[in-house]
């Protein structure tokens, strides 16, 4: 038996089809009178000036400055803009970069929050913020940046690239691996993330056959919704502490590596977690939980090996004593010959081995 403690988090969730249209009525809820929209450049940007439009006279204009793994500088022009338009909320439309960047004018700031992801990162339901600084990627965990409302609307995910959903799919499975082992674990966040686990599983391949599948649409993002809300309630271990390391250190990008790194990271931990990794195993309906990812993320056309998303040979000797410094809780003991071979199969895009 295994004892717990289940915290739920204060957030409004609103999903479905064609729900962006509700955008205005959520921020007339939440009392707001000039609204911030943010977003990346680019789709990004043309997507947040029509949810301006929706928002009519709340609409402080449209600020497209989001960029990957929250660099601390580019907040700092954010929050020239926020202060500048005198806005009392902001609209995250996106995925992890936009949504983390309204994060972290939430924590400097204390303004409201509204969340329209647009990917299947699942940082909007989440308390946790990564930022990056001088090449070093920290994360905390506060109730100051949990979003008050989030908007998932399946239609703004039809124009997600099939490749994009892979790599996005495969980060927000990670969330949901790593709740089942976590040490905050309950049974409501197992169940929560082997629904989770399921849902993505049988979507991915199906949108990367037909990118136009409504249906495998929606269940990718309920998976999603489902593997964020399991992330926002417990704490995370070895693979996400890999893939803060290696995406603060190497600019490496986000979901590309969470992809790669979730099959190595979940052998390494296998041995010490028997139970979790069969749940694994079963929500994905395969026999080995390890290589089940790495064969799904072979069939999705997503990149296995860090070196083809930019990591330098000789980064995995730093990337392994960073990981050693403050590491996050993790089920095995973390050993540097352990990590070393882990980050040396992941390099090469070898299949992982415990």
């Amino acid at each position: 038996m295994q004892p717990f403690v289940y915290e739920t988090l204060p957030s409004r969730v609103v999903f479905g089809q064609g729900t962006i249209g509700q955008i205005r009525a959520e921020a007339e809820r939440l009392g707001v009178r000039r609204v911030l929209v943010l977003s990346t450049p680019g789709r990004g940007e043309a997507l947040a000036h029509e949810i301006a439009a929706l928002l009519g006279n709340l609409s402080a204009g449209v600020h497209a400055g989001a960029v990957m793994h929250t660099p601390v500088e580019v907040t700092e022009v954010a929050l020239q803009v926020v202060r500048g338009a005198g806005v009392d909320a902001v609209v995250a439309i996106g995925g992890g970069s936009t949504i983390g960047l309204g994060k972290a004018i939430a924590l400097r700031t204390d303004l409201l929050q509204i969340a329209v992801p647009t990917t299947y990162a699942g940082s909007e339901m989440t308390p946790i913020l990564g930022e990056t600084k001088d090449g070093v990627k920290t994360t905390q965990r506060t109730p100051k940046v949990l979003p008050e409302v989030v908007i998932y609307d399946v239609d703004l995910t039809m124009g997600l690239p099939a490749s994009i959903a892979a790599t996005s799919g495969m980060n927000a499975m990670a969330h949901a691996v790593e709740a089942l082992y976590s040490k905050e674990r309950s049974p409501v966040i197992s169940l929560m993330a082997e629904e989770g686990l399921r849902a993505l599983a049988r979507a991915l391949p199906r949108i990367k056959d037909d990118p136009r599948d409504r249906a495998a649409r929606w269940d990718a993002f309920y998976g999603a919704w489902l593997c964020g809300a399991c992330l926002g309630a417990v704490g995370m271990a070895l693979h996400h502490k890999l893939c803060h390391v290696l995406g603060g250190s190497f600019d490496l990008p986000h979901a590309e590596t969470h992809t790669i790194v979730l099959p190595h990271a979940v052998a390494y931990n296998a041995p010490a977690v028997p139970d979790a990794i069969e749940r694994i195993a079963w929500a994905l309906g395969v026999a080995d939980a390890a290589q089940g990812l790495f064969e799904l993320a072979g069939r999705l056309g997503a990149e296995r090996a860090l070196r083809d998303i930019g990591m330098p040979a000789d980064g995995i000797e730093r990337a392994v004593q960073t990981a050693l410094v403050a590491p996050y809780w993790n089920p095995r003991p973390l050993e540097e010959g352990g990590l070393r071979d882990l980050l040396t199969r992941a390099w090469n895009g070898n299949p992982p081995q415990a």
